[in-house]
C-alpha cells in the first residue's frame, strides 16, 4: 500500500489550481513508498505501545500485489513530490487523535 498525509496531498492541490499551465488528464498523487498492511499495523501498535493483536485474513482473489503511484507528472509539471515519511505522517495523526479522543469516547 502506499499511504500519503493530507498536506501533501493538499500542496500538490493547491499547487495545479494555481498554475498557469495548460494541462489536462489525470495526475497520480501519493507516496511512492510502499508498505504492507502488516507493517502499518505493526507500527501503530509500537507508536501507541498498543496489546492489540494483528488478526489475518486471506486477501481478496483480485488484490493488487503493487500500489506504488507513479508521480513522475507530478514532479516534473508541478515540481512536487511528497515531503511527509509515514513515520512522521503517523505520529502526527496520533497526536491529533489524543488531543480528540475524549469526542470518540461514549
Amino acid at each position: 500500500r502506499s499511504f500519503c498525509y493530507i498536506d501533501d496531498l493538499i500542496d500538490i492541490m493547491i499547487k495545479v489550481m494555481n498554475s498557469n499551465k495548460e494541462f489536462t488528464g489525470p495526475i497520480n498523487t501519493g507516496n511512492p513508498g510502499e508498505f504492507t498492511i502488516k507493517e502499518l499495523a505493526q507500527k501503530v501498535i509500537e507508536k501507541i505501545n498498543s496489546k492489540s493483536q494483528i488478526i489475518y485474513k486471506d486477501l481478496p482473489l483480485d488484490d493488487p500485489t503493487q500500489r506504488r503511484p507513479d508521480i513522475t507528472l507530478a514532479k516534473d509539471k508541478f515540481q512536487w513530490e511528497p515531503k511527509i515519511k509515514l513515520d512522521e505522517g503517523l505520529d502526527r495523526t496520533i497526536e491529533y487523535f489524543k488531543t480528540r479522543i475524549h469526542e470518540f469516547r461514549r
